[in-house]
């Protein structure tokens, strides 16, 4: 009887360092004033335990799944994605697309998740210069890659906000995709339009902007390009729906 008495306890403990271990939280590493443009954009959390975002860029369906970061991207001449292990390009569309569908299949969900995907692993964190426009300065924080993260680890980002509300408000970014090697030559994007869906801070609407000699925005270089349709849900697609198309 008493070595059935020992052996219950230890099941318990057993069961209760199992529980213990389920309920750890994830320890942040990101800077506590980048943790509060999180917040006002929906939370970090919430954004963690959502599982597909879907959104309109014009005439083009993008759908994601926030876990595995499989997509797929619709449009009336060719559809594309990512299946969780390939890219892929629609077949009957695959001799008229002239772009990358490997650098454009997430590129505007980079965009349009800012700043969410700013929390991605493997990312590391110092303060940025601020920017200033229209007499306003915009403190920033600058986001690098640790080595052979993703595609372009050599990329970086540059998030700028709002100090007294801590909403987003610009973005500056490299591009090294094509190149493969570091850069200094920052975009910038102004994201001056928002929209709360589902309980998060989604973007309508992006324009990139020419800069001066000490790299402040000036003024628009192109109209913005604006989204709609937002939609984020707790509930996965089938892996199906990621796959490219069969032949007809």
């Amino acid at each position: 009887m008493k070595k059935l008495t020992i052996l219950f306890a230890i099941t318990l403990l057993m069961i209760s360092c199992k529980t213990e271990e389920k309920k750890e939280v994830k320890k942040e590493k990101f800077p506590t004033e980048l943790g509060k443009v999180f917040e006002k954009h929906g939370g970090i959390d919430n954004w963690r335990n959502a599982r597909t975002l879907s959104f309109n860029k014009g005439e083009e369906a993008h759908t994601v799944d926030l876990w595995t970061r499989r997509t797929v991207v619709n449009s009336p001449n060719h559809s594309m994605g990512f299946d969780g292990k390939n890219v892929w390009l629609s077949e009957k569309d695959s001799g008229t697309y002239r772009g990358n569908p490997t650098f454009y299949y997430n590129l505007f969900f980079y965009f349009y998740a800012m700043p969410f995907v700013l929390a991605d692993d493997g990312i590391v964190y110092e303060e940025a210069k601020p920017l200033t426009f229209d007499g306003k300065e915009y403190p920033g924080v600058k986001i690098s890659y640790e080595a052979n993260v993703g595609s372009s680890p050599d990329d970086n980002y540059i998030v700028y906000y709002n100090p007294e509300t801590y909403q987003m408000e610009w973005l500056a970014y490299t591009v090294t995709f094509r190149s493969k090697k570091p850069s200094d030559r920052f975009n910038l994007i102004r994201y001056e339009k928002w929209e709360v869906a589902d309980g998060f801070l989604l973007p309508q609407a992006l324009t990139w902007y020419q800069k001066d000699e000490n790299g402040m925005p000036t003024e628009p270089a192109r109209p913005a390009i604006e989204f709609t349709l937002p939609l984020v849900q707790k509930t996965a697609l089938k892996g199906s729906f990621f796959e490219k198309p069969t032949k007809e």
